[in-house]
C-alpha cells in the first residue's frame, strides 16, 4: 500500500506575514461575529486568513477556474450548522467541499484541545488539506484534538450568541463581508 503524500501549491510566502494581534469581524446578515485569531501560535494559519479576508493572496473561482484576487469570504455562507455543536463557512461553492483552489500545512499544537466552546478552526479533508474553510465550535468537541488546528476563538458574549442563533437560525446565513484588524 502507498502512502498518499500531499503535493502543496504554494501561495503563501515562505515566510509568514507575522502579527502580534488580529481580530477578524464577520459581518453577517445576522449581525457582526468578531474572531480572536491566534498569530503567535499558528502563524501560517491565521497569515492564511488575513490575505484570503483581505483579498491579498490569489485563489482560484470555483465556478470559472479562473484566479481572482479580491477578498474571499465576502458572499459565502454558512454551508453546515449544526446547533449545538459546529457552524462552518469559508467554501465559496457552497458544498462545504471546496476551497482557494491550494492547501496550507496543518500546525498542530500538543497542547491544542477543543475543551470548551467557541474555538474557530480550519476544516479540512484529512491531514494538510486546510484552505479555507474554517469552523466554530458551539460546545466542547474533545473528537476534534489532533485532526484540526484551532487557530482563535469567539471572546465576546454577543458574539457568542449570535454564533449560537446562526446555528438555529431558519434561513440562510451570509457573511457579507470581513474585516481585519492586525498589527
Amino acid at each position: 500500500m502507498r502512502s498518499r503524500t500531499w503535493h502543496f501549491r504554494r501561495p503563501w510566502p515562505a515566510e509568514p506575514q507575522r502579527y502580534e494581534r488580529v481580530t477578524a469581524v464577520l459581518h453577517t446578515n445576522l449581525g457582526p461575529l468578531e474572531l480572536h485569531l491566534w498569530p503567535q501560535t499558528v502563524p501560517y494559519t491565521v497569515d492564511n486568513f488575513v490575505a484570503l479576508a483581505r483579498g491579498t493572496r490569489p485563489w482560484r473561482d470555483p465556478e470559472t477556474g479562473v484566479h481572482r484576487r479580491e477578498p474571499f469570504y465576502d458572499g459565502t455562507r454558512f454551508h453546515r450548522r449544526v446547533p449545538g455543536f459546529v457552524i462552518q463557512a469559508g467554501d465559496r461553492s457552497g458544498t462545504g467541499t471546496g476551497g482557494p483552489g491550494y492547501r496550507i500545512p496543518d500546525e498542530f499544537q500538543p497542547d491544542a484541545t477543543f475543551d470548551r466552546p467557541f474555538l474557530v478552526a480550519m476544516a479540512n479533508n484529512g491531514r494538510d488539506s486546510a484552505g479555507s474553510r474554517f469552523f466554530v465550535t458551539l460546545a466542547a468537541a474533545r473528537h476534534l484534538d489532533g485532526a484540526y488546528v484551532p487557530f482563535g476563538a469567539v471572546r465576546d458574549p454577543a458574539s457568542r450568541e449570535l454564533a449560537v442563533a446562526i446555528a438555529t437560525a431558519p434561513g440562510e446565513v451570509l457573511i457579507e463581508r470581513v474585516t481585519v484588524d492586525a498589527d
